[in-house]
Protein backbone atom coordinates (compact mmCIF):
# COMPACT_ATOMS: atom_id res chain seq x y z
CA UNK A 1 0.00 0.00 0.00
CA UNK A 2 1.25 3.36 -1.18
CA UNK A 3 2.18 5.56 1.72
CA UNK A 4 1.10 9.46 1.56
CA UNK A 5 1.81 12.40 3.97
CA UNK A 6 1.98 16.38 3.38
CA UNK A 7 4.24 18.74 5.34
CA UNK A 8 4.75 22.40 6.05
CA UNK A 9 8.58 22.85 5.35
CA UNK A 10 9.67 25.71 6.93
CA UNK A 11 12.16 27.97 5.53
CA UNK A 12 15.78 27.02 4.91
CA UNK A 13 15.08 23.64 5.19
CA UNK A 14 16.24 21.47 1.91
CA UNK A 15 13.83 19.24 0.13
CA UNK A 16 15.69 16.28 0.37
CA UNK A 17 16.79 13.57 3.23
CA UNK A 18 20.35 14.15 2.99
CA UNK A 19 23.12 16.95 2.64
CA UNK A 20 24.30 19.67 4.52
CA UNK A 21 21.89 21.66 7.21
CA UNK A 22 18.18 21.10 7.88
CA UNK A 23 16.65 18.11 5.64
CA UNK A 24 13.19 16.90 5.57
CA UNK A 25 14.75 14.04 7.61
CA UNK A 26 14.73 16.60 10.56
CA UNK A 27 10.89 16.69 10.38
CA UNK A 28 10.80 13.11 11.35
CA UNK A 29 10.86 9.34 9.92
CA UNK A 30 9.40 8.44 6.68
CA UNK A 31 9.19 5.19 5.35
CA UNK A 32 12.22 4.38 3.09
CA UNK A 33 10.72 4.85 -0.41
CA UNK A 34 8.92 7.71 -0.07
CA UNK A 35 10.21 10.82 -1.97
CA UNK A 36 8.88 14.77 -2.24
CA UNK A 37 6.56 14.94 -5.35
CA UNK A 38 8.26 18.35 -6.47
CA UNK A 39 10.44 20.49 -4.95
CA UNK A 40 10.47 23.77 -2.67
CA UNK A 41 13.81 26.22 -2.77
CA UNK A 42 15.73 26.29 0.95
CA UNK A 43 14.10 29.77 1.31
CA UNK A 44 11.04 28.97 0.22
CA UNK A 45 8.37 27.36 2.64
CA UNK A 46 4.87 25.89 2.51
CA UNK A 47 2.89 23.11 1.01
CA UNK A 48 5.06 19.60 0.19
CA UNK A 49 3.31 16.22 -1.02
CA UNK A 50 5.76 13.06 -0.18
CA UNK A 51 4.62 9.53 -1.82
CA UNK A 52 5.99 6.43 -2.68
CA UNK A 53 2.79 6.09 -5.44
CA UNK A 54 5.27 6.29 -8.57
CA UNK A 55 1.80 7.03 -10.57
CA UNK A 56 1.00 9.94 -8.62
CA UNK A 57 4.54 11.24 -9.10
CA UNK A 58 4.12 10.80 -12.61
CA UNK A 59 0.57 12.75 -12.74
CA UNK A 60 1.44 15.55 -10.76
CA UNK A 61 5.00 16.03 -12.36
CA UNK A 62 3.54 15.87 -16.00
CA UNK A 63 2.68 18.86 -17.64
CA UNK A 64 -0.12 17.99 -19.72
CA UNK A 65 -2.30 16.76 -16.27
CA UNK A 66 -2.32 20.97 -15.06
CA UNK A 67 -2.80 20.46 -11.76
CA UNK A 68 -3.41 23.89 -9.87
CA UNK A 69 -0.51 25.23 -7.26
CA UNK A 70 -1.55 28.01 -5.56
CA UNK A 71 1.48 30.30 -3.60
CA UNK A 72 1.26 33.54 -1.55
CA UNK A 73 4.09 35.51 -2.58
CA UNK A 74 5.10 38.61 -0.71
CA UNK A 75 6.64 41.06 -3.42
CA UNK A 76 8.94 43.82 -2.92
CA UNK A 77 6.98 47.31 -4.59
CA UNK A 78 2.94 47.09 -5.18
CA UNK A 79 2.24 45.40 -9.14
CA UNK A 80 0.56 47.22 -11.48
CA UNK A 81 -2.35 45.79 -13.51
CA UNK A 82 -0.24 45.57 -16.62
CA UNK A 83 2.10 43.56 -14.23
CA UNK A 84 -0.59 41.16 -12.86
CA UNK A 85 -1.63 41.01 -16.37
CA UNK A 86 1.76 39.71 -17.30
CA UNK A 87 1.99 37.52 -15.04
CA UNK A 88 -1.58 36.17 -16.27
CA UNK A 89 -0.86 35.75 -19.83
CA UNK A 90 2.60 34.31 -19.26
CA UNK A 91 6.08 35.73 -19.04
CA UNK A 92 9.51 34.60 -20.40
CA UNK A 93 11.62 33.56 -17.96
CA UNK A 94 15.28 31.31 -18.04
CA UNK A 95 14.99 27.63 -17.81
CA UNK A 96 18.16 25.63 -18.18
CA UNK A 97 19.44 28.51 -19.75
CA UNK A 98 16.93 28.89 -22.60
CA UNK A 99 13.84 31.14 -22.89
CA UNK A 100 10.25 29.78 -21.71
CA UNK A 101 7.22 31.54 -22.01
CA UNK A 102 5.42 30.51 -18.98
CA UNK A 103 1.58 28.68 -19.41
CA UNK A 104 -1.57 31.09 -18.37
CA UNK A 105 -1.75 31.74 -14.26
CA UNK A 106 -4.17 33.60 -11.90
CA UNK A 107 -2.43 36.21 -10.39
CA UNK A 108 -4.67 38.41 -7.54
CA UNK A 109 -2.89 41.06 -5.58
CA UNK A 110 -4.32 40.32 -1.95
CA UNK A 111 -6.10 43.32 -0.27
CA UNK A 112 -4.39 42.66 3.07
CA UNK A 113 -1.44 39.97 3.96
CA UNK A 114 -1.99 36.51 4.41
CA UNK A 115 -2.59 34.74 8.00
CA UNK A 116 0.62 33.01 7.90
CA UNK A 117 3.14 32.13 10.70
CA UNK A 118 6.16 34.90 11.02
CA UNK A 119 9.12 33.49 9.10
CA UNK A 120 12.45 32.34 11.12
CA UNK A 121 14.40 34.58 10.15
CA UNK A 122 12.00 37.33 9.09
CA UNK A 123 12.54 38.89 5.89
CA UNK A 124 14.15 42.47 6.16
CA UNK A 125 11.88 45.35 5.35
CA UNK A 126 13.04 48.36 3.85
CA UNK A 127 11.34 51.48 5.07
CA UNK A 128 11.69 53.08 2.24
CA UNK A 129 9.89 50.50 -0.27
CA UNK A 130 6.90 49.17 0.20
CA UNK A 131 5.35 45.52 -0.10
CA UNK A 132 2.24 43.44 -1.38
CA UNK A 133 1.13 40.20 -1.31
CA UNK A 134 0.10 38.09 -4.09
CA UNK A 135 -2.06 35.22 -4.98
CA UNK A 136 -0.79 33.25 -7.88
CA UNK A 137 -1.79 30.23 -9.22
CA UNK A 138 0.08 27.82 -11.71
CA UNK A 139 -0.13 24.81 -13.54
CA UNK A 140 3.14 23.66 -14.17
CA UNK A 141 6.36 24.04 -11.74
CA UNK A 142 9.87 24.71 -13.69
CA UNK A 143 12.81 25.43 -11.13
CA UNK A 144 11.96 28.73 -9.22
CA UNK A 145 9.90 29.75 -11.36
CA UNK A 146 7.58 32.14 -9.16
CA UNK A 147 10.62 34.06 -7.95
CA UNK A 148 11.29 34.67 -11.73
CA UNK A 149 8.29 35.00 -13.10
CA UNK A 150 8.13 38.35 -10.57
CA UNK A 151 11.22 39.69 -11.20
CA UNK A 152 10.16 39.60 -14.86
CA UNK A 153 7.45 42.12 -14.55
CA UNK A 154 9.13 44.06 -11.91
CA UNK A 155 8.71 43.06 -8.38
CA UNK A 156 11.03 40.28 -6.90
CA UNK A 157 9.87 37.84 -4.25
CA UNK A 158 10.69 38.87 -1.20
CA UNK A 159 9.04 35.48 0.63
CA UNK A 160 7.35 32.62 -0.81
CA UNK A 161 4.50 30.10 0.68
CA UNK A 162 2.90 27.52 -1.23
CA UNK A 163 -0.14 27.14 0.08
CA UNK A 164 -2.57 24.51 -1.54
CA UNK A 165 -2.11 21.58 -4.57
CA UNK A 166 -5.87 21.58 -6.14
CA UNK A 167 -7.71 21.07 -2.55
CA UNK A 168 -5.01 20.10 -0.44
CA UNK A 169 -3.59 23.27 1.74
CA UNK A 170 -2.00 24.23 4.78
CA UNK A 171 -5.13 25.24 6.53
CA UNK A 172 -4.84 24.42 10.16
CA UNK A 173 -1.44 23.15 10.16
CA UNK A 174 2.00 24.81 12.00
CA UNK A 175 5.29 24.91 10.30
CA UNK A 176 7.14 21.68 10.72
CA UNK A 177 4.05 19.67 10.74
CA UNK A 178 3.59 16.82 9.42
CA UNK A 179 0.40 14.46 8.31
CA UNK A 180 -0.11 11.49 6.75
CA UNK A 181 -3.19 11.37 4.39
CA UNK A 182 -5.38 8.52 2.48
CA UNK A 183 -4.74 7.38 -0.57
CA UNK A 184 -8.67 8.01 -1.17
CA UNK A 185 -8.47 11.30 -0.30
CA UNK A 186 -5.34 12.36 -1.71
CA UNK A 187 -6.64 11.12 -5.00
CA UNK A 188 -9.49 12.64 -4.85
CA UNK A 189 -8.47 16.08 -3.70
CA UNK A 190 -5.83 16.22 -6.61
CA UNK A 191 -8.81 15.80 -8.87
CA UNK A 192 -6.79 12.77 -10.45
CA UNK A 193 -8.92 9.33 -11.56
CA UNK A 194 -6.24 6.58 -10.58
CA UNK A 195 -7.81 5.74 -7.32
CA UNK A 196 -10.13 3.44 -8.91
CA UNK A 197 -7.65 1.85 -10.85
CA UNK A 198 -5.95 1.55 -7.91
CA UNK A 199 -7.79 -0.06 -5.79
CA UNK A 200 -8.45 -2.52 -8.98
CA UNK A 201 -4.92 -3.50 -9.34
CA UNK A 202 -4.63 -4.50 -5.50
CA UNK A 203 -7.14 -6.74 -5.67
CA UNK A 204 -5.51 -8.45 -8.65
Amino acid sequence: MPSYFITYKPYGVLTQFSGEGPTLASLGEFPKEVYPVGRLDKDSEGLLLLTDDKSLNHQLLNPRFAHQRTYFVQVEGIPTTEALAHLQAGVTIQVDGKPYRTKPAVAKLLDSAPILPERNPPIRYRASIPDRWLALTLIEGKNRQVRKMTAAVGFPTLRLVRYSMEKISLEGMVVGEVRELSQEFVYRALGLSGFANAKTSRRS
